[in-house]
């Protein structure tokens, strides 16, 4: 079954959380492996974010990632204090689950999609240097947290 996005294999589940040194830390002892470095989302000259529509230069955080299985990373996001889908939730519901991620081909096709089916994209931006793209849609309501969608070029 393809689903709403044309796919039903979730690829990541991301966490906020307030300090990334100790969380990562700790699902890394967890996990019995070392910490992997952590990274910031980039510059916006290159990341080009809007948050609710409009450029959002100043948003950023600090991301790490676990590999935890096969096709599947755990990601762990600290926000950096200004307005974004990551401050929102930190600010709102404190640290936690904030989104299930999926890998997509045709990322304004499956935004339409999911609009159509109730969620409302709120923040939107390229990663890494400029590879790929991502989209958070909003899905507290019925699903209780964020789909990401993400899409490598």
């Amino acid at each position: 079954m393809a689903g709403i996005i044309g796919t039903n294999v979730m690829t990541q589940v991301g966490f906020i959380v307030k300090d990334i040194e100790k969380s990562k830390k700790k699902f890394a002892e967890f996990f019995g492996i070392e910490p992997p470095p952590h990274f910031d989302g980039g510059k916006f000259e290159v990341t080009g974010t809007t948050y609710m529509g409009e450029p959002a230069p100043d948003a950023n955080c600090l991301m790490a990632f676990f590999d935890v299985g096969p096709n599947l990373q755990l990601e762990l996001i600290q926000p950096n204090g200004v307005k974004s889908v990551w401050q929102d939730f930190l600010d709102e519901r404190g640290e936690g689950i904030h989104h299930l991620a999926f890998n997509i081909k045709g990322m304004d096709k499956w935004i339409v999609e999911c609009e159509k089916f109730g969620l409302k994209c709120l923040q939107r931006g390229k990663y890494g240097d400029g590879g790929g793209e991502y989209a958070y849609l909003d899905g507290y309501e019925d699903m209780k947290c964020l789909v990401e969608l993400l899409e490598s070029y």
